[in-house]
């Protein structure tokens, strides 16, 4: 797989996303969906790679929406991220916390409790800092990535921090 490709489609996936969502009334999985199709219209993308940057997408809002509160200020936004987020480059932060705002009032009224998201090697993730399962090692990105094998212990799965 070209991850170029799939990082291209994930930043597309979250415009789409973002757009859906502030222009109608869908819930999220409905959001998602159309979101999904839109993105499917614009790039040149397989079934299953369309599928993973959904699952990417729909893990990193779920856990965003769950990891917010609903009075958001830089400080806590920067805690969440755990690097100030100054730094982030190239994301459009305004969208996915928007997102991720009406994803969490969704996740309330379904009253879902938080569960433990794993993440592996070769997912495709927001900015965020992860700590490696196996060692502790922490990695961070500022700008949607590719999480690589730890640098360290060479482990395959991770926890945002």
């Amino acid at each position: 797989m070209n991850k170029n490709k799939l990082l291209s489609a994930y930043t597309d996936f979250m415009k789409h996303l973002h757009e859906t969502m502030e222009d109608t009334l869908h819930s999220f999985a409905e959001a998602l969906e159309i979101s999904k199709e839109k993105t499917r219209a614009g790039n040149d993308l397989t079934n299953e790679e369309l599928d993973k940057v959904s699952e990417f997408v729909k893990r990193d809002i779920e856990h965003a929406a769950h990891g917010l509160s609903a009075e958001e200020d830089n400080d806590s936004l920067s805690e969440w991220f755990k690097f100030d987020i100054e730094l982030i480059e190239n994301f459009a932060l305004d969208a996915f916390l928007s997102v991720a705002d009406k994803t969490r009032l969704e996740l309330a009224k379904l009253e879902q409790l938080a569960e433990a998201h794993t993440y592996h090697s070769g997912d495709i993730t927001v900015p965020g800092t992860f700590v490696c399962d196996d060692c502790g090692k922490e990695i961070a990105f500022k700008t949607a990535s590719e999480i690589p094998e730890c640098p360290k212990c060479h482990g395959k799965t991770f926890i945002r921090i």
